[in-house]
């Protein structure tokens, strides 16, 4: 007499522990990897709004020879942003040194400012970029 076996489908506890384990660990590696892309890509338009304010100060220093007087809405410097556009919360140009203090979102806070400064070498401007956001590797 043969006995009928009986089919069983499905997963054991262990099993679905062990998965649950591994998913957890996943998570654990790749949310504050994706946190920190956020946050980057998010300070890159903080950084792209100095463009206009570069090119406009590097005019002026062509122009009349020093940094002294190139600042936000004289000699060929865009003004200054002083409301919310996008995530620039103000944007200033003084003797050259422009400063941008973003929106508070996305992990970014208004501490996070970015200072542009710029050294003339050779007749040219170099830029050297400092500030919080810097600090916290959101830009270079």
């Amino acid at each position: 007499m043969q006995r009928a076996l009986k089919s069983v489908q499905g997963f054991t506890l262990i099993e679905l522990m062990i998965t649950v384990t591994i998913v957890a660990i996943l998570a654990a590696i790749a949310i504050p990897s994706y946190l920190n892309y956020t946050r980057r890509a998010y300070y890159s338009e903080i950084v792209l709004a100095t463009a206009a304010s570069k090119l406009g100060i590097t005019e002026c220093f062509q122009t009349i020879g020093t940094l002294t007087g190139c600042s936000s809405g004289t000699n060929h410097v865009p003004p200054a942003i002083t409301t919310n556009t996008g995530a620039v919360a103000s944007l200033s140009a003084t003797n050259g040194v422009i400063t941008v203090t973003p929106v508070a979102a996305n992990g970014i806070t208004s501490t996070d400012t970015y200072v542009l400064t710029p050294t003339v070498v050779n007749n040219t401007l170099t830029w050297l970029s400092s500030g919080g956001g810097v600090t916290n590797g959101y830009a270079q």
